[in-house]
């Protein structure tokens, strides 16, 4: 092994850091992931900054909190004066590029107002989040939603998968027992076996391209390489043989309680109303969805197994950092709710798993890290690993890297700041009927999460906080936003999350290092202000 030339950034659409089994899981197993792990660190307490994939991907790919990145929802655009991981890395030497999806949404007011073609070199790598689009696929395709004419549809009519839209008519849809097609978006059909055969599918196909990509590259590109799995996000249909590798008895109870169907807070009530809760509080809805959800993570590590084995014929396991992590996790019934979106743990934790080449991460080989890792930290590490300096940088990226607790357990230098004992995520829940239902305006519909060992807290504008226990309550079944006897916690917590709110780096344009050190120099200059 040797020095970090490439990265590649692996990210499963909606997985759950619990559902894989060197994360706990008493029965679906994952063991290409769990090698990878052996090989490099599990950080068990890994967190988002938001719940929501186009949020939650945009402080990836900026190392900024969604408050100071803009894009605050699914079809929300990235400001095009905000950089990314493509912007910093190719300053680098690094060629940065796509496999899969980002639900990036192009700003085409900022590139009107610059006179940018989108079609334009400068234009498709702002259109695309920073990335050289290899093959981007955002992995949903119904009929009236995006373009049909992609290259995930144009390789399957080349399979002979015939039609406007062989991804609806095969990868989201079924055969039931009558013979009949049926459509892979209701969830009655996920214990169905997607048309599409496995080597054709989602996965498969975008492994193979992100061999493809190594192959193009060769020994003498250094490069990064996000490879951004749809899967094991809905449509939850999954192809043979994984549609049936797992039933009703394989699956974890839900983590919910009587008591919070009685819940007196008016947001969380509200979201147990969307359809997507009030289908996930059935068992037999249960008992259907998550045994294909676990079949689509299995597929995934099956095909991880693949990559991985092709990497180690090609010595690229010598000299590529790899992670693996997700952009939020899905609520799967717990605390009867579906989705995603609000701040349990079961959809803000990460799975977070870290390879690094680098003889001088021997050490930490197999560990597990429980100090706080937010999504934000991934561009800095990524940076840092490539030869970058960080702080260069610390007016755009907001994370730390995490390189330091790698290679030597402990954050850099003598003086350097603790490490945080705390994560903030954000939810912007204007798009939901949660917010109709509340009679808000758009814009009044915010909440803000505090997250430290002991306690979580969180803010809803116009409404009671939330406060749970998370030492002595992990399962969050208690909410103690109104209890009496916790309102000191809470008005410390309060504080803690307004003080992070007014130390975000709005400031873009120089580093803190150049500010520094530019300290005296206009009187070095002539410039004498306030002399006698």
């Amino acid at each position: 092994m040797g020095k970090v030339r490439n990265v590649l950034f692996i990210m499963c659409d909606q997985l759950r850091a619990d559902y894989l089994s060197c994360m706990g899981h008493p029965t679906l197993e994952t063991p290409h992931i769990d090698a990878l792990a052996a090989r490099g660190v599990r950080f068990t307490r890994a967190f988002t900054q938001s719940s929501v994939c186009g949020p939650s991907r945009m402080s990836f790919y900026t190392g900024r909190y969604m408050v100071t990145h803009g894009a605050n929802w699914n079809r929300v655009p990235l400001p095009l004066n905000i950089r990314t991981m493509g912007d910093h890395l190719r300053t680098l030497g690094a060629r940065v590029a796509l496999a899969g999806k980002t639900h990036m949404q192009i700003d085409q007011p900022g590139l009107d107002r610059l006179g940018i073609d989108r079609t334009s070199p400068h234009g498709v790598l702002a259109t695309q989040a920073g990335f050289e689009p290899f093959d981007r696929d955002d992995g949903l395709h119904p009929g009236g939603y995006g373009a049909q004419d992609f290259a995930y549809n144009r390789y399957l009519r080349e399979q002979g998968y015939d039609g406007d839209n062989p991804w609806q008519d095969y990868c989201a849809a079924a055969v039931d027992a009558d013979g009949n097609i049926v459509d892979g978006w209701q969830m009655r059909n996920a214990g169905l076996p997607a048309r599409v055969k496995e080597i054709h599918s989602e996965t498969a196909y975008m492994t193979r391209r992100a061999q493809d990509f190594m192959e193009e590259c060769g020994d003498g590109q250094s490069w990064c390489l996000h490879l951004s799995y749809i899967k094991p996000h809905w449509p939850y249909l999954a192809p043979a043989p994984y549609h049936a590798m797992y039933g009703p008895g394989d699956i974890v109870p839900a983590v919910r309680s009587a008591r919070e169907r009685q819940t007196s807070h008016p947001v969380y009530a509200a979201f147990q109303q969307h359809e997507d809760s009030l289908s996930f509080s059935r068992d037999e809805v249960r008992e259907t969805v998550v045994p294909a959800y676990m079949g689509l993570v299995r597929q995934i590590d099956d095909h991880l197994g693949k990559l991985f084995a092709y990497m180690q014929r090609t010595g690229r396991m010598d000299d590529t950092m790899i992670v693996l992590t997700s952009d939020h996790g899905d609520y799967l019934g717990d605390h009867w709710l579906g989705e995603k979106e609000l701040f349990h743990d079961c959809v803000l934790r990460l799975p977070m798993i870290v390879y690094d080449p680098d003889p001088a991460a021997d050490a930490t080989r197999g560990a597990e890290d429980g100090r706080f890792v937010e999504c934000i930290d991934m561009l800095p590490t990524f940076f840092e690993a490539m030869g970058g300096d960080p702080a260069e940088q610390d007016h755009w990226m907001e994370g730390r890297s995490i390189l330091p607790l790698l290679r030597n357990g402990a954050p850099n230098g003598n003086g350097a700041e603790p490490w945080r004992d705390a994560t903030f995520s954000e939810c912007d829940y204007s798009y939901r009927d949660a917010r109709a239902a509340l009679g808000l305006r758009a814009h009044q519909a915010k909440a803000f999460c505090i997250r430290t060992a002991d306690w979580k807290y969180i803010l809803y504008e116009g409404f009671r906080p939330q406060l749970f226990d998370m030492a002595g309550d992990p399962d969050e079944l208690v909410d103690l936003g109104e209890s009496e006897a916790h309102e000191a916690i809470r008005a410390d917590l309060h504080e803690r999350l307004f003080h992070w709110l007014r130390t975000r780096r709005t400031r873009t344009t120089k580093s803190d290092r150049e500010i520094e050190e530019a300290l005296g120099n206009a009187r070095k200059q002539g410039v004498l202000i306030g002399v006698w």
